[in-house]
C-alpha cells in the first residue's frame, strides 16, 4: 500500500477524508450520499496505479478521486450502489425496538 494511503487508512468519516485532502463540501450532500460517495471514492481509488508516486502525487490522485464521486452525487447523477437498493418493491421493516439513540 502507498504510504499516503496508508495515513488515508485512519480516517472514518467523509468529512475527514475532505478534510484531509482539503475538498469543500456541503453537509447536505454528504447526509444524503455520504456511503455512496465513499464507495465511489473507493472503487475510484482501486483504478488508480499509485506505483512509483510520490506523496503530493498520490494526493492529487486523491484529491481527484474524491471530488469526482462527490461530484457525480452532488449532481445527482450517481446511483444506488449497495444491494438493499436492488429490492424494489420489498418493504422493509424495523422494529422500534431494534432503534437506538446515536450520540
Amino acid at each position: 500500500m502507498h504510504p499516503y494511503l496508508d495515513s488515508l487508512s485512519h480516517l472514518s468519516a467523509a468529512e475527514q477524508f475532505f478534510e484531509a485532502l482539503e475538498l469543500p463540501f456541503d453537509q447536505g450532500v454528504l447526509n444524503v450520499s455520504r456511503l455512496h460517495i465513499l464507495k465511489g471514492f473507493h472503487d475510484r481509488l482501486r483504478k488508480v496505479a499509485f506505483d512509483g508516486l510520490d506523496d503530493a502525487a498520490a494526493r492529487d490522485r486523491c484529491r481527484a478521486a474524491l471530488a469526482e464521486s462527490y461530484d457525480t452525487f452532488a449532481a445527482g447523477k450517481g446511483s444506488k450502489t449497495f444491494k438493499v437498493f436492488d429490492k424494489k418493491g420489498e418493504r422493509v421493516f424495523v422494529p422500534l425496538a431494534d432503534l437506538r439513540r446515536v450520540q
